[in-house]
């Protein structure tokens, strides 16, 4: 016999990946698969997964973000957000330009991957 309550955590599971990543899917149109970079922003990764690609991700002008007490913080829809360590890709920029990969829900916004610039 099952818990009430147990359908609903089935459903919800089932519908998750789908919300997660159906959206991702749906913004990268093809607008960059001539891009030489392509390649490179979809093999993008911080310690918190793949960033997905240059089609999810959006450039952040200098003034929006910071170094800010030891660590990086971004300016999103007015709001300062610290951006998590592990959010952090480290590896060299090749498109030079500040880029963020936010996650907006119903907690509010989060940092999925946060490539840094030259600030310049």
């Amino acid at each position: 016999m099952s818990r009430p309550g147990s359908l609903k955590v089935l459903l919800l599971a089932m519908t998750m990946p789908g919300l997660l990543f159906g959206s991702a899917a749906a913004r990268d149109d093809g607008r960059y698969s001539a891009s030489p970079l392509k390649p490179w922003f979809d093999s993008l990764k911080s310690g918190k997964g793949p960033c997905c690609s240059d089609a999810d991700g959006f450039v952040v002008a200098d003034p929006d973000w910071e170094s800010w007490q030891g660590r990086y913080r971004v300016r999103l829809d007015g709001e300062w957000i610290v951006v998590p360590d592990d959010a952090v890709v480290t590896e060299p920029n090749r498109a030079g330009r500040t880029m963020v990969w936010p996650i907006k829900g119903s907690l509010g916004t989060t940092i999925r991957c946060f490539l840094p610039g030259s600030m310049t």
